[in-house]
């Protein structure tokens, strides 16, 4: 037996005080497979152990939730019997050592959340973070992580309809990449993970087990050094042809009565999902190690439990439908292997060649998990609105902001993923939210990802509220009701009390704005440790959020469609400049404070809109954010270069009204009779309206002066993303 030292103690990321407290719930030493199979479910990735405490106070209860946070996705009511299941996670370190591979196993993991619930997949979401484009390691990141999230996504046959792409200097060495996977079930075909029962068998299914992925949950638990590429043999390989496969075989095996439970191999494989499995329905598990597949030879205990090979399920049968089950996978061509029992012991039991390597109370590895209330330090939000050169040409910085790096068009991404596979694709990327169809209905799901790390370093409570808003808000602006979100929380080092207090700050953010919108938290991720030789990511704590459309035909875009149409602003405008993209980009500068989300006023306002889109009367609609109000105008003339003639009388400085950032806000256009309607009807419900001008033209013209011409602006637009990754200068920015 090997002999536990402090230094291995340390190397599996525990400290003292942990492994203390392994040695009294054994009552003795563990082994090494112990040693491991503790080492991986009490790190931060599978524990939670910073953050369980505070995560309790997010709301998660609705009349439509169907299943809340703790199994492997989260699950809501969408009608007809039909139910909606989605989830978000991380795959950050993976994805900054091997951007390819760390990327698209990224999405084949959140895939497999999904259907392991008994769903089919049938729309992917991603929120990307990158460093400065002029670090030299940015494009080639990009590159990889959009060839990984393309390349698996499009063999499984899901689109990937949208998403986030960010750069900032705080990811130069840490960048985020958040999968999010959006599937549809039957209320009557929910497969949950609780292994209830003995006696029963566990069963093996998928690809065989090799070396890739050992500690990667542990690796995702720690922070980088300069050493940190060095680590990539625990980053997994991925095969989405194989998970293909796997998809369509599980989903015969559970249109069958034979499942009890089942769960995929994700972070810490066989160990995770056997130990939570156990934990969930209150059994103990036995495994044989021998039995298991394997693709090499000679691997230990330690090795195959702590393995994070891809593209592999386990599942607890009902007696006697082994043959049944194995039947469906040999036909499509995978792997399956009866490998352990259930029992009533509560403990996981793991056998290797005719020896029992470990021997453990599952409690101990879910419910005896340290849970930490780390101390943390407030400190004031920034506040502060910051002055700003009132000279600057007002058309002039608009281009400069649609050619700048965080609002240039993404198009150069989302051409590189299948967005229309499945032929329900109704909204492509580039709107406010993807919208896809019910496959044969009139129902939609509308689906975005959002969240503005600039704003949550000065203001991580603030930061979180506006993150969940805008996700209201952008489902809200093509006519969805905003049902549920995930979350995916990326932080540094919570063991700093200021990184903690970014922490607690922006989940009771989330669950203020939560409340306030009763747009619940059904499931989510914590990726922590987001640090590179001590410096921190922003804090980003992105929401994914799913709303319901009743009839798509209703359904609201951004683009003008017509000449004439008045162009309405609804909500109020003070013109906040503070850690707006104006200051940044045109006055390079990150100061002040970031914008106030008066919730009541988002509550109302979104819901006066929606209600305008479910009635037919209007079907040209953004929510205004990033840039502020003159880069949304543009943005909605830019599809159809169909321009727009605005004026507003008497400002007293207009760079504050065209470029803040105000909350609670939306853009709309609709003919003049139902236009005046619409204005009369938003001062009689006490909200804040405004008639800027009129559609028409092939140019944006203020106050009937200076003009500028769409086509021009949209070259700057689409330009930016092909000019980078084609390998021209960038320069040094923020």
């Amino acid at each position: 037996m090997t002999k536990i030292t402090p230094e291995m103690v340390r190397e599996h990321g525990l400290s003292e005080p942990e492994y203390a407290r392994i040695l009294t719930l054994m009552g003795r030493e563990p082994s090494f497979v112990e040693l491991g199979i503790f080492s991986v479910m009490w790190s931060e990735h599978c524990s939670y152990k910073s953050t369980r405490f505070h995560l309790k106070k997010l709301p998660t209860k609705a009349p439509w939730v169907i299943q809340g946070p703790g199994e492997n996705a989260g699950v809501i009511d969408i009608g007809d019997g039909d139910a909606c299941i989605f989830e978000m996670e991380s795959h950050n370190h993976p994805s900054f050592i091997e951007p390819y591979q760390g990327a698209a196993t990224g999405v084949g993991g959140i895939m497999r959340d999904v259907f392991t619930m008994g769903a089919r997949p049938i729309a992917m979401m991603n929120a990307l973070r990158f460093g400065e484009p002029s670090h030299p390691k940015t494009r080639h990141l990009v590159s990889g992580v959009v060839s990984g999230i393309g390349g698996y996504g499009n063999c499984m046959g899901v689109p990937t309809v949208g998403g986030e792409v960010n750069f900032h200097k705080s990811y130069n060495g840490n960048i985020l990449v958040n999968a999010m996977c959006v599937g549809l079930a039957r209320q009557d075909k929910i497969f949950l993970s609780a292994a209830k029962g003995a006696g029963n068998p566990v069963v093996y299914i998928g690809s065989k087990t090799g070396r890739d992925g050992i500690h990667g949950a542990t690796m995702a638990s720690a922070e980088f050094d300069d050493a940190s590429e060095e680590k990539r043999p625990t980053v997994q390989v991925g095969d989405p042809f194989t998970e293909k496969l796997l998809l369509e075989a599980c989903l015969e095996l559970m249109a069958t009565d034979a499942i009890i439970a089942i769960q995929d191999m994700g972070a810490a494989g066989l160990t995770s999902s056997s130990a939570e499995m156990g934990d969930k329905g209150g059994s103990g598990i036995e495994l044989d190690l021998d039995k298991v597949p394997q693709r090499e030879t000679n691997m230990t205990a330690y090795e195959m439990m702590l393995s994070e090979s891809q593209e592999r399920m386990l599942a607890v049968l009902k007696p006697g439908r082994e043959a049944q089950a194995e039947a469906i996978f040999k036909k499509w061509e995978l792997d399956f292997a009866v490998i352990g029992i259930t029992t009533d012991t509560s403990r996981l039991v793991v056998k290797h060649k005719g020896t029992t390597v470990a021997d453990m109370p599952i409690t101990a590895l879910s419910d005896e998990a340290p849970v930490y209330e780390r101390p943390y330090t407030e400190r004031a939000p920034l506040t502060g609105e910051p002055a700003f050169d009132k000279k600057k040409n007002v058309l002039e910085s608009l281009k400069t902001i649609l050619a700048s790096p965080d609002m240039a068009s993404r198009r150069w991404v989302w051409e590189q993923y299948d967005h229309t596979v499945m032929a329900d694709t109704v909204q492509v990327p580039g709107g406010d939210a993807a919208v896809v169809r019910i496959h044969g209905t009139q129902k939609a799901l509308a689906i975005t990802t959002d969240v503005s790390p600039r704003y949550c370093r000065p203001d991580p409570f603030e930061g979180g509220k506006q993150a969940v808003a805008e996700a209201w808000r952008n489902l809200t602006a093509v006519g969805a009701t905003p049902l549920a979100v995930t979350d995916n929380l990326n932080y540094g080092n919570p063991q700093k009390p200021e990184i903690m207090w970014e922490i607690v700050a922006g989940i009771d953010g989330i669950g203020a704005a939560c409340r306030a919108l009763d747009f619940p938290v059904i499931g989510g991720n914590c990726s922590l440790y987001n640090e590179t030789n001590g410096e921190g990511i922003l804090p980003t704590p992105a929401i994914g959020g799913v709303g319901l459309m009743k009839d798509v035909s209703k359904m609201a875009t951004v683009a003008f469609k017509r000449s004439g149409d008045v162009i309405i602003l609804i909500g109020e405008t003070k013109g906040h400049l503070g850690q707006s993209i104006y200051l940044r980009e045109i006055e390079g500068r990150e100061e002040g404070a970031a914008p106030k989300v008066d919730l009541g006023a988002e509550k109302k306002h979104g819901d006066f809109v929606r209600g305008l889109i479910e009635a037919g009367r209007v079907d040209t609609v953004h929510d205004l954010s990033d840039g502020g109000l003159l880069v949304a105008i543009a943005e909605m003339a830019m599809p159809r270069g169909i321009g727009a003639n605005i004026g507003i009388a008497g400002l007293p400085d207009d760079i504050p009204f065209w470029f803040g950032e105000d909350q609670a806000r939306y853009c709309l256009a609709a003919p003049f009779a139902e236009a005046e309607k619409i204005v009369e009807e938003a001062r009689a419900a006490f909200i804040t309206v405004a008639e800027l001008g009129k559609t028409g033209g092939d140019r944006l013209t203020l106050d009937d002066k200076s003009s500028a011409g769409i086509a021009s602006l949209k070259e700057g637009f689409e330009s930016w993303f092909p000019n980078f990754m084609s390998g021209e200068e960038i320069p040094v920015t923020n």
